[in-house]
């Protein structure tokens, strides 16, 4: 996944202006008590931090790939 792919999906699935908070505010465990942000900072792989933002806000496997049905599901890592 590359960081386009990933702001894609945050508009997406999230919505922009909520999804893009949320990456800058929300503190997920699984980052090592990071923001999604300081995480893609700091070099994690935009996969990575997709499924760890996605596994804190409850997003369902079938919703995280957003509304393009030819979007094809990374796989974790």
């Amino acid at each position: 996944m590359r960081y386009r792919e990933f702001w894609d999906l945050v508009d997406d699935v999230l919505g922009s202006a909520q999804g893009r908070a949320l990456v800058r505010e929300l503190v997920i465990g699984e980052l090592d008590h990071r923001t999604a942000q300081q995480a893609l900072d700091d070099g994690e792989e935009p996969r990575t931090v997709w499924h760890a933002l996605c596994d804190a806000l409850g997003v369902p496997d079938a919703a995280r790939w957003g509304s393009d049905p030819h979007r094809a599901a990374p796989p974790r890592r």
